[in-house]
C-alpha cells in the first residue's frame, strides 16, 4: 500500500503542480523518483512530526496540496494538536498519510503500535478519516480526496486484503455478504481478509467500510434491525457506528491493554483474537447468544 501511495502521489504530481510530499524520515527511498522529478516539491524534514504538520498547514494555506507521511502513532499522536489547530481549526486542507497500521511494526513493540488514532482524529471537527484496505482503495480514495480542501487522514498498512469489492467511493461502504441474516458483522480496512475467511460459511451478513468519517450511515441503517458485531483492529469504527441511535452493537477487537509482545502481525492478531480462528469463535459465540 505504501508503494501504491508513492505511485498515486507521483502520478498526481505529474498533472497537478500543487502536490507536495513532506516526509518524516520514513519511506524516503520509496520517494527517490519523486524527489528526482519534483525536487522543489519534496521535503524530508526528519523526525519532527509536529513540525511536519505545521509546515503542511502553511503550504495548504498558500494553495498547495501537501502529503505528510510517517509512522502512524508518531505523525498522528505526536502531531495531534497541530492537526487539530493548524489544519482543522484554520480550515486548511492537506493529507496525513501514515504507515504501520496497528501491528505492522510488531517487532518494534508498543511504541510503534497504533490503537486509537483513528478515533482521536475522527473526533477532530472537519476531519476525513480513511482506512483503505487494499492498493485499489488507496489509489481511488487518495485521488478522490487529496485536493478537496479538507484535512484528511489516510491509514496505510503493508498487509492489505485482496478482495475486489467493485466501485470505490469515498464515504460509501460495501455489502460484502448479504444472507438476510439476523447478525451483521461490520469491519474496516485490511482486516477484512481475516473476517471474510472467518465468516464465509456462517449465517451472517458482512459489511465493509474504508471510510470512518464521514461514515456511510445509510448503509448502517439498512441493517439496523439486525444485531451488529463490529470486528476491527483499532478504535474508531465501533464508535462511529455507535453514533447511529438505537442499534444493538457489540465489539470484537483490541482490549483495554498494551500488546507488549514481539513477533509478527499474525502473532499479535492471534493474541487479540483477530486471526480468522479468533474472529470465527467470536462470531459463533455471538450467534449462539442471539
Amino acid at each position: 500500500m505504501r508503494g501504491q501511495f508513492r505511485e498515486t502521489a507521483t502520478a498526481l504530481a505529474e498533472t497537478d503542480p500543487r502536490v507536495v510530499v513532506i516526509l518524516g524520515d520514513i519511506s524516503v527511498y520509496q520517494f527517490r523518483d519523486f524527489q528526482a522529478r519534483f525536487p522543489k516539491r519534496f521535503y524530508n524534514m526528519g523526525i519532527c512530526e509536529a513540525t511536519l504538520i505545521g509546515v503542511a498547514a502553511g503550504l495548504a494555506s498558500q494553495g498547495w496540496f501537501p502529503f505528510v507521511h510517517s509512522i502512524a502513532p508518531f505523525v498522528t499522536e505526536r502531531g495531534l494538536e497541530q492537526i487539530k489547530l493548524d489544519m482543522a481549526y484554520n480550515g486548511f486542507g492537506g493529507n496525513v498519510v501514515s504507515c504501520g497500521a496497528t501491528f505492522d511494526y510488531a517487532w518494534d513493540g508498543a511504541t510503534h503500535h497504533a490503537y486509537g488514532e483513528l478515533e482521536a482524529l475522527r473526533l477532530v471537527p472537519g476531519m476525513e478519516v480513511l482506512q483503505p484496505g487494499s492498493r485499489r482503495e488507496v489509489d481511488a480514495l487518495i485521488r478522490q480526496c487529496y485536493g478537496n480542501g479538507r484535512p484528511t487522514y489516510v491509514r496505510l498498512s503493508d498487509y492489505p486484503h485482496d478482495e475486489d469489492l467493485g466501485e470505490i467511493v469515498a464515504g460509501r461502504g460495501r455489502v460484502v455478504i448479504d444472507k438476510s441474516a439476523r447478525l451483521t458483522v461490520m469491519t474496516a480496512g485490511p482486516i477484512l481478509g481475516n473476517v471474510r475467511r472467518a465468516v464465509a460459511d456462517l449465517p451472517v451478513n458482512l459489511v465493509y467500510f474504508h471510510t470512518l468519517k464521514p461514515l456511510d450511515r445509510d448503509l448502517v441503517e439498512r441493517f439496523r434491525d439486525t444485531d451488529i458485531l463490529v470486528v476491527h483492529d483499532a478504535r474508531g469504527l465501533r464508535e462511529a457506528i455507535g453514533e447511529v441511535p438505537n442499534l444493538r452493537v457489540d465489539f470484537h477487537g483490541l482490549g483495554d491493554r498494551f500488546y507488549s509482545g514481539y513477533g509478527t502481525v499474525d502473532d499479535l492478531r492471534r493474541e487479540c483474537g483477530l486471526d480468522p480462528a479468533g474472529i470465527r469463535e467470536a462470531v459463533a459465540r455471538r450467534l449462539k447468544g442471539s
